[in-house]
């Protein structure tokens, strides 16, 4: 049991942090996490100035050493912020038993597996979508049926136009085999996010009245090197809720928070190709180029890989170390084909809040 004390000031408007996959295996990564990750969170909750915030980690804490949720639990004691964990698959008991005994270890850490909360206008939800299928690191993404009787119940005390934050790990667009039982849960509220992670990449998906962030990680492709499989810088993501409006950036670890997109040119018979990987884009971004300042309009989007990830990761001798860390397929890139007597070239990402990002080469 514990104490709950009354918040003296209103928290209609207030921020949250999510990370993704701190994924410590050894001292080593723990080492990294507490010299880049720690320090940059500092940096961006000190920024958003005195408003509420809290963070969440949305699973895979530690990389199978339960040993290790201590240095975890250091790195949010120096964060300073309240942190609510999800449950990972490699945060999970694998020898006790089945899925209803590999959670021990993580409650007796840090409670109960799913449960809720509200912080001003804002529900928040944390489920367990890891379902252990009894064998060594075998599982499947899957929401049991107690959790979504429990979460309908939940929501009966939630007004359809609230703003309700749904956290977990395994991405339920990409990933859930029963995500379809979810949605139907979710039938008639229309101011919807996910929080999600696993994957590695960074990923935004639309399914009607549900948007789904699956975020970078902090530990990028496993404490290889500074991106994820798809090019996304390791990171983290930043929310601010003001009411039942919820605005957002991706913060890539070090680096400034308007640093949205990374160049790249290609030199081709008698041209040259422009790559933007543009790693937080959703439908409602617009990605503009210029040529020696003539506007140019919008890049093209294009499936592909990310040129640094494969020179970082392509191959069974790379990443050092740890080299099951391959390039990943991503829909985040922009082409635009140009002349190779042009001097200068930028592109300008504008987000679906107005703001812009300008990468120049």
């Amino acid at each position: 049991n514990f104490d709950l004390k009354p918040l003296k000031r209103n928290d209609d408007k207030h921020a949250f942090i999510i990370w993704a996959d701190p994924q410590v295996k050894n001292k080593k990564d723990v080492e990294k996490m507490m010299a880049t990750s720690v320090p940059d969170t500092k940096k961006i909750i000190k920024s958003l100035g005195k408003q509420p915030i809290h963070g969440i980690c949305v699973g895979d804490i530690v990389w199978d050493n339960h040993a290790l949720f201590a240095d975890y639990n250091q790195a949010v004691a120096q964060m300073g912020i309240p942190f609510f964990q999800a449950l990972g698959n490699h945060d999970m008991d694998y020898r006790l038993g089945g899925d209803e005994t590999s959670d021990k270890t993580f409650q007796e850490n840090y409670g109960p597996t799913y449960y809720s909360f509200n912080r001003g206008k804002a529900h928040y939800i944390v489920l367990d979508d890891v379902r252990y299928l009894g064998t060594e690191r075998n599982y499947d993404g899957f929401i049991t049926q107690a959790q979504l009787d429990w979460m309908a119940k939940d929501l009966k005390f939630v007004a359809k136009d609230a703003l309700v934050i749904i956290n977990l790990h395994i991405p339920v667009n990409s990933g859930v085999k029963n995500k379809a039982d979810f949605y139907q849960v979710l039938q008639g509220y229309n101011n919807v996010h996910i929080m999600s992670g696993h994957t590695h990449y960074n990923r935004n998906m639309i399914n009607e009245n549900v948007f789904e962030h699956n975020h970078g990680t902090v530990c990028g492709a496993w404490w290889t090197g500074p991106i994820c499989e798809d090019g996304t810088p390791n990171g983290y993501g930043v929310y601010e809720v003001d009411g039942t409006s919820l605005k957002w950036f991706y913060q890539p670890t070090g680096l400034d928070r308007k640093e949205q997109v990374r160049l790249y040119v290609d030199e081709l018979t008698n041209q040259k190709r422009l790559i933007a990987n543009v790693w937080n884009y959703d439908p409602a971004w617009k990605v503009e180029y210029f040529l020696d300042g003539k506007a140019m309009g919008l890049m093209e989007q294009q499936k592909g890989f990310d040129p640094l990830s494969v020179t970082l990761f392509k191959g069974d001798k790379l990443p050092m170390g740890r080299t099951f860390a391959e390039p990943r397929m991503t829909e985040h890139l922009f082409i635009a084909h140009f002349a190779p007597n042009i001097k200068r070239v930028k592109v300008v990402a504008t987000d679906r809040f107005g703001e812009k990002f300008t990468a120049e080469i």
